[in-house]
C-alpha cells in the first residue's frame, strides 16, 4: 500500500473556494516547444462549487512523462527542419 488516503474515505476542500471535491475528469493542456497538447479527461479531483481540478501523483507523473517526450520529439523535427 501506498499511503494514500482512498478517495472514498476522504473529505477534501477547495483550496480556492472550500468547495467539496469529487472524483471526476478534467481537461489538460500546456503548450510547450511550438506544440500543443491537450487532454480531453484526465482523472482528477474536481470542485463541485468553482469547478477547480486537482490532479494526483500519478496524473501527474504521466502528463510529465509527455510533456518531455513532447519537447525531445519536437526537437528532433526542429533539427531536421
Amino acid at each position: 500500500m501506498d499511503g494514500r488516503v482512498q478517495s472514498a474515505e476522504v473529505n477534501m476542500k477547495c483550496l480556492h473556494c472550500q468547495g467539496e471535491m469529487a472524483r471526476g475528469f478534467a481537461p489538460f493542456h500546456v503548450d510547450r516547444s511550438g506544440c500543443h497538447v491537450v487532454l480531453d479527461r484526465v482523472s482528477a479531483w474536481i470542485c463541485g462549487q468553482c469547478g477547480e481540478a486537482y490532479f494526483e501523483e500519478p496524473e501527474v507523473d504521466a502528463i510529465q512523462d509527455l510533456i518531455r517526450s513532447v519537447e525531445q520529439n519536437a526537437k528532433k523535427l526542429a533539427a531536421t527542419g
